[in-house]
């Protein structure tokens, strides 16, 4: 059984009280790029504008390691994850790293 995980950016919860701080809650994904969106994103590129096959594909990205994050959370019995980042490396040509992660806390 899963349970509703507050997620938030802020280092508190308004109406809830932190009673313990677990750990840091984190999640990630390593994702590369495609011949073909590449193709279509040069094309766009040379036009100008957005390119929506890479906001699309970090937008995946973010939501996984989201997802990944609330799983660690709940693997180690917290309530929330305050103060919630996200941080992106280059893990070799072409592929990125993009890391979501808290303080895992519990609530009154």
């Amino acid at each position: 059984m899963t349970k509703d995980i507050i997620i938030t950016t802020t280092d508190f919860i308004p109406g809830k009280e932190i009673i313990e701080i677990i750990d840091v809650a984190r999640g990630s994904t390593v994702r590369a790029r495609n011949i073909g969106k590449d193709i279509t994103a040069v094309l766009r590129s040379i036009a100008g504008g957005e390119i929506s096959e890479y906001t699309k594909l970090m937008a995946q990205s973010r939501e996984q390691a989201i997802d990944r994050m609330v799983a660690d959370a709940e693997r180690i019995g917290a309530d929330a994850v305050i103060n919630v980042r996200f941080t992106t490396s280059m893990v070799m040509q072409s592929s990125a790293e993009i890391l979501a992660y808290g303080t895992a806390v519990r609530l009154k």
